[in-house]
Formats: C-alpha cells, structure tokens, sequence
C-alpha cells in the first residue's frame, strides 16, 4: 500500500470514528432528552393527580374522584394510568376503587422504595414510556397529609404509573441522527477528496524520494523524481533531482579516481560511496604499511612485515613465501606459515624455472585444472593452493604460495589477492631499494673477482665474531693461505691467468668449508679462513685437503699445463691468541714459516715463532 492510500485509509478511519462518536453522543443526548421530557410530563402529571384528589378530599367529594381520573386518563399523551393506594391508606381507607391496587412489581418496588422507577418498552412500531411516581406523607405541604393519614413524616402514601407513548419522538430522533450521518458522509467524501486532491502529490513526492534513497542505499544515484509538480512542490523536486545528479557524478569520479591508486577491478560492490570508503580505508593501511617498512632496516624486515599484513588483516592460515634469484635461477623459501597442508614440492627449490608460477609469471589456482602444477603435491584430498608470482626487480622475485582447507576458505582467499597484491606493489619499491643497498654493501664488503668476502668485511665484523664465540664459549681456527710463486704466474701467463688461478682457489676453498665457516680474500694472492668451533684435530685435516685438491687442478695457458702449491699457516682463537686479529698475524706468522722451510705446507703456529712481538 502506498503513502497516499494510507493516508487517506487513515483520514477515512478518523472521520469515521468522530462520526461515530458524534452520531453516538446525538442518540444518546436526544434520547435522554426525550426520556426527561416525559418524566418532567409524568412528575406534572403526578402533581396535578395530587393536587386533584386532595381537593376532592378537602371537599368531601373523594367519591366522585373516577371522573377526574378517567379524564386525565383520556390525554392524548397518556397510554395508561393508575393510582396506587399504599398498605396504610388501604388499612385506614379502604382498598379503594378496583383500578387502584399494585399491578406489578414496579408498583410494589416503589411502594416499599419510596423511588421513582420507569422502564421502556420498544418494539419496531411503537416505544412507551412506563413511570411510577411515589406519593410521600408530609407535615409542612398544604394541606397537612399527617392530619388526614395515619401516617409519620416520608411514609408512602401510594403511587402514579403513567404510560407515554414516545414513538413520535423516538422517530424524530431517528431521523436526526440520520440526517447527522448523512452530512457526516457528505464532509467524509468532501474531506477525503480534498486530502486526495492536496497530498496526493506530495505522498507521491515522498514516494518518490523513498524509491531514490532506496537506491541510493544499494549504490545507484542515478534515479530522478519525474512527477509533475506544481507550486512550491517543483522546486523541491528540482533540487532533489540536482543534488542527487551531483551525488552520483561526485561518487563516480571519486570512485574513479581513488582506483587508479590501487589495484583495478578489486572492488566487488555496486556502491561507489561503499567502494570509495573501502578504497579510502585500503590507501589509508597501505600508507601506514609503506611509511612503516621504509624505516625498516633490511628487506627481511619488510618480509616480516608483508607476513604480519598476510595472517593478520588477511587471515591466511596455510602459505610459503620463496625469494627468486633470476641471475642463479634459484628459489629460496623464506617462510613457512601454517600445518601440514602445505604441498611439498622441495625438488625445485634450486631450479626456479622449475616454479610454474615464477615461469608463467601469472597466478596458478589448482581449481583451473588438475595437478596444474605437476610437482605441488598436496597431502589432504580437499586442499587447494594459489601461486602468487610478483616481481621485485630483473634480479629478484618472490613467490607467495597459499594453501586453503575447504572451498569458503578458498573462494575467500581469492576475492582478496588484488588486496594483498596493492600491499606488495606498495613494498615493490621500498624491497627494490633496500635489496640495492644490500647489494651495494655486499659489493664493497666482498671480493668481485672470487665473491668472498673482502678484508672490509674482516675489519667492520671481526669485534661481533669475537663477542658471539666469547658469549657462546666457542673457538676459531684461523688458516692463512698463499699461492706459492703467484707473482711468476701474472709475468709468464699475464693477469687473466692470475685471475683465473685466484678463481680456482676460492672455488676449493667453498667447496671445503662448512656454512658456519667464512673465506675472506685478505689481499692478492692471500686468503683468510676461519672455521668456527672446529674439532682441533680436523683442522689440519681441512687445511690438507684444501691444498691437495688445489694442487691437483691443471690450468691451461699459452699452449701448456702448469699446477699451483699452496702454504698455509694455522692459529688457533682463544686458545693461542686474546683476539681474533693476534690469531690472524699468527698464522700469517705460521704462514712465514711454511715458504721459509720450503713452501708447499701447512704449519701450526707455536710461540717459538714469534718472540719480542717480531717474526722470523
């Protein structure tokens, strides 16, 4: 039901009840009236009956009485009537005439009352009126009833019943009242076509405007009023219709323009002012997310970060983060969130072409087709993944791989990727930057002939490898290495050669030593390696076998074959030395030692080796 026939079913409902009410209130007035109009004619009646039969009493002519009471009898107003003689009176005067005695029980109610009583009896034809007046005996009227009665003062001395007919008057009341309901009616229909004819277009109105904020609520703001209104209703209508076209144009090119600082298409919703509060919200902890890793310090901290963004504001529950080296083609798994789900695929981490995503370098769902990644190989019947490939810059990658548990969860990770690929497009810059800057201090801090780490690299880190072994209760063993007659390589061969050689040496020395171990380029042809907590008696062991396997190597220059020798010298931390920097000048002493007594050696330092602070 709309607004206008509400109204007018409730301007109808109230007409109708004051009609009633006034119909009510008419009826029951006009029928108290005629009720008290015919009492006032029946107690008038009683009085003159009273005033009657006491003259005929004063006067002796109480016998003579039936003429005047056959008389008023006879009134054209009057239906019936009858003279009632008390138990007293009859006692002291005799029952009287044959129409004087109680007929009902009114009569007899008011005798013993002394109470005026009158009933109505109603058919479709006729309406009566029945009163019952009681006379009362009392000293002080005129003439004295207690002189002539046998009666004290309020004793009833008999009683009037009169009978009206009040059919006329009932008739008229009924016509009253029905020309009142006729006019009623008549302003019923005349109000209800005026309400109809002046609100109508302004409950249309609000229809109307209802219908747009309706849409309005559901994202379209391009409804207009089209009613044709008059008065001060059009321009209503017209700023309406203005203000709503300013709406949509405002949310549209606000929508519009706030999309093009995240992810197209991300938005799902039909709302522009929803999508622009949620791209308004998305900026907001995109901003907060960029200042916050741009102080970070290292590009791990920023993956701490990404993975804080990843479980908390996007509830991933099962994923892996892997770090691409393009140049290696190599992949690295970073982290590892979430339980057993997670599909092993282990066999490609060193073979990053190997990752479909990395490959493909688009996303990879597992709901596209089966076993679309042919080495994902998920553990649970009911597990998908998404593969999120998202490049850095044209040396490094990384690799988010998402694991879900049921369909919901899937279907809800999906809508999300555009929202967790607006954070890493935030990070893409401030990664790229601090991957540089690494890389820029890796660069100074290592060799870039061998890529080992340089004697910088020794100088700006030997106090905080001196502290953890001190702190941990751990020892070093401190090897000096050195080509024997280098320098007669770079004269007869040239420095390719030379530098080739120095190559060599560091590719032994990787492939000798633990992950814990570092080998340093000191200077030249000089190499430093400190193993960390070696058992004592496996250091010469590796030092042995470092100049073994280097020895056996041949190099080829200027149509011949020559070999290399090595002579290291070993120092061991805290045991011979109270820094790491007085193990290194001891095994460069022991160094001395070994080309002293003949090169081609390994030699442990002892402190018969350097006295007063000089060596040999």
């Amino acid at each position: 039901m709309n607004s206008n026939k509400k109204l007018l079913l409730i301007v109808t409902v109230m007409l109708l009840v004051l009609m009633v009410a006034i119909v009510v209130n008419v009826a029951l007035n006009f029928r108290n009236y005629s009720y008290k109009s015919a009492l006032d004619k029946a107690k008038a009646t009683a009085t003159y009956v009273q005033d009657g039969l006491t003259a005929h009493m004063v006067n002796g002519i109480m016998d003579k009485r039936e003429f005047f009471l056959n008389n008023i009898k006879n009134h054209k107003e009057i239906q019936n009537f009858w003279i009632i003689r008390a138990p007293n009176v009859i006692k002291q005067f005799g029952p009287g005439f044959k129409n004087e005695g109680v007929r009902d029980g009114i009569d007899e109610n008011v005798l013993k009352s002394g109470k005026l009583a009158y009933t109505v009896k109603e058919n479709s034809d006729k309406a009566i009126l029945r009163v019952t007046i009681p006379y009362k005996a009392s000293a002080y009227g005129s003439p004295n009833c207690l002189q002539c009665h046998d009666a004290k003062e309020g004793d009833v001395l008999g009683a009037i019943s009169v009978e009206f007919d009040i059919t006329d008057t009932r008739y008229v009341g009924i016509m009253t009242v029905g020309k009142i309901i006729l006019i009623n009616l008549v302003f019923l229909i005349i109000a209800l076509f005026g309400v109809n004819y002046f609100f109508k277009p302004i409950m249309n109105l609000f229809s109307e405007l209802g219908k747009m904020i309706r849409y309005a609520h559901m994202g379209d703001y391009s409804k207009r009023i089209t009613l044709n209104v008059q008065g001060e209703g059009k321009e209503v209508v017209q700023q309406i219709n203005t203000l709503f076209e300013k709406l949509d144009s405002t949310f549209n090119d606000l929508k519009n323009s706030l999309s093009t600082f995240v992810t197209s298409s991300r938005i799902t919703c039909e709302n522009p002012l929803e999508e622009s509060r949620k791209i308004i919200n998305e900026l907001s902890n995109i901003y907060k997310f960029k200042k916050t890793i741009e102080l970070d310090s290292t590009y791990k901290d920023i993956f701490t970060r990404i993975y804080y963004v990843l479980e908390e504001q996007f509830d991933l529950k099962n994923y892996k983060v892997y770090l691409i080296d393009k140049e290696k083609n190599e992949r690295e798994l970073l982290h590892k969130h979430g339980s057993e789900l997670l599909c092993e695929c282990s066999s490609i981490d060193k073979n990053a072409d190997m990752c479909r995503a990395y490959r493909t370098r688009t996303e990879v769902m597992s709901v596209d087709f089966e076993n679309v990644c042919q080495h994902c190989e998920v553990k649970e019947k009911e597990t998908e993944y998404i593969c999120v490939p998202f490049d850095i810059n044209s040396e490094v990658a990384f690799i988010v791989s998402i694991y879900t548990q049921n369909p919901q969860e899937y279907k809800q990770i999906q809508s999300e990727l555009k929202h967790i690929e607006n954070y890493f497009d935030a990070a893409k810059p401030v990664l790229e930057s601090k991957l540089l800057m690494q890389k820029l201090k890796e660069s100074s801090l290592k060799d870039g002939l061998t890529g080992l780490y340089n004697r910088r690299f020794l100088e700006n880190f030997i106090e905080k490898f001196t502290k953890q072994a001190d702190r941990a209760a751990k020892t070093y063993a401190v090897m000096m290495i050195d080509i024997d007659f280098f320098k007669m390589v770079n004269d007869t061969y040239g420095h390719d050669v030379g530098d080739t050689v120095i190559k060599e040496l560091a590719r032994v020395l990787k492939s000798s030593i633990r992950a814990s171990d570092m080998a340093i380029r000191y200077g030249g042809e000089e190499f430093l390696v400190m193993l960390y907590n070696p058992e004592k008696a496996k250091v010469l062991e590796i030092a042995t076998t470092i100049a073994e396997k280097f020895k056996s190597i041949e190099f080829y220059a200027a149509g011949t074959t020559f070999k290399k020798t090595l002579s290291i010298g070993i120092a061991y931390y805290p045991e011979q030395a109270e820094s790491i920097w007085q193990a290194i000048k001891y095994a460069d002493t022991a160094l001395y030692e070994a080309k002293n007594n003949g090169r081609d050696q390994v030699v442990e330092f002892n402190a018969t080796m350097y006295e007063n602070g000089e060596q040999y």
